[in-house]
């Protein structure tokens, strides 16, 4: 029996942390990162990343990987307002792509995108890290599916960021080349109400935007808010860049899951006060309450896209999900109030 082909991957844009995560799905999945193009890249990460991953040849231009035939798949986490020309240009080369969340700025991009993707029939996805890349998310989605909650009627996404926990570019405080927060971070809480309700359309309810405490950066979001509806269930989400420094991780990113049955909590990254460690999931219904450790759960998204480029299917996430997730974000920052420090400021 022969050997399945080995996926040949390379990796153009290194301007946030989410490259590490995006090309370790795909290692450990089996996967060969072949080549790097770190121009443009933010200098620490590129230190990081050449340390880390020295097997990726540097190459002088992007050229030489988009030229490159053996090659099938991009990897990439540029400024958030280069992802989408980036993807065109790959999938214009006859290759698929994979960007960081947000994958796109504005509705605009989003449209170019989404010709291309028709014209070509390529792949763009969307590495949404805290759904999967984190492993009480796969086992909630799991339990859901399983109806150990029943029917899905609400989700609340909460997604605390800490600011300070890094280095910030300058771009990272300006509008235009993040999208805003709701573009940004608030794409995995979309991506998250869409999967576990399994809704097909949805709508953007409501949605606000503020900078609460940072005037010193006025085109900045420090916080973020939306409502959806969709599939008879609603959502809730909430971003901000507000976790305190002593809380001793980037922030406590939680997602409750409300069934007609039951309900789950995730502590995705801390139990505060509580358990030590990640990927804490609690589930309650009718038989009583449990505590799930979810650190051995796997994480089948890497494998999921090689297969999916490899023999054309959609296992990872569906093209038409990635595109709504994308769509909901963007019109929820086009059309949020805005309150705080921001212009338009509504006396908030």
């Amino acid at each position: 029996m022969a050997a399945k082909p080995r996926l040949r991957f390379a990796v153009i844009g290194v301007n946030h942390y989410h490259i590490f995560g995006q090309t370790q799905c795909l290692l450990d999945a089996g996967a060969e990162l072949v080549a790097v193009d770190l121009a443009g890249g933010e200098p620490h990460i590129v230190t990081g990343y050449r340390d880390k991953y020295p097997q990726a040849r540097q190459v002088r231009d992007k050229a030489e990987i988009l030229e490159d035939a053996t090659i099938q798949l991009v990897v990439g986490a540029a400024i958030p307002y280069r992802r989408a020309a980036l993807g065109i240009e790959v999938m214009r080369h006859g290759k698929d792509y994979m960007t960081d969340k947000g994958g796109f700025t504005t509705l605009e991009q989003l449209d170019a995108v989404r010709r291309v993707q028709k014209e070509t029939g390529r792949i763009y996805s969307i590495c949404f890290s805290e759904r999967f890349e984190n492993r009480a998310t796969v086992k909630a989605a799991e339990l859901v599916r399983s109806g150990a909650i029943g029917r899905v009627l609400q989700t609340v996404g909460l997604g605390p960021h800490a600011l300070h926990n890094q280095p910030r570019p300058e771009w990272f405080f300006r509008r235009e080349p993040t999208g805003g927060i709701l573009a940004d971070i608030a794409s995995h809480q979309v991506d998250q109400f869409l999967y576990f309700t399994g809704a097909k359309d949805a709508q953007m309810v409501s949605s606000q935007v503020a900078n609460h405490n940072n005037p010193q950066y006025p085109e900045f979001e420090d916080f973020g808010e939306i409502v959806l509806a969709g599939a008879g269930a609603t959502g809730y989400i909430r971003v901000d860049w507000f976790t305190p420094g002593g809380l001793g991780v980037w922030g406590d990113g939680r997602l409750f899951v409300l069934g007609t049955e039951g309900y789950i909590e995730l502590r995705k990254y801390i139990d505060v006060a509580g358990r030590p460690g990640a990927n804490h999931l609690f589930l309650v219904d009718g038989k009583g309450t449990r505590h799930f450790d979810c650190n051995d759960v796997p994480l089948p998204y890497g494998e999921q896209l090689i297969a999916d480029v490899l023999e054309r299917t959609e296992t990872a996430m569906g093209q038409e999900h990635c595109f709504l997730a994308s769509r909901l974000c963007l019109e929820a920052e086009a059309k949020a109030r805005r309150l705080g420090h921001l212009a338009g400021d509504a006396g908030a």
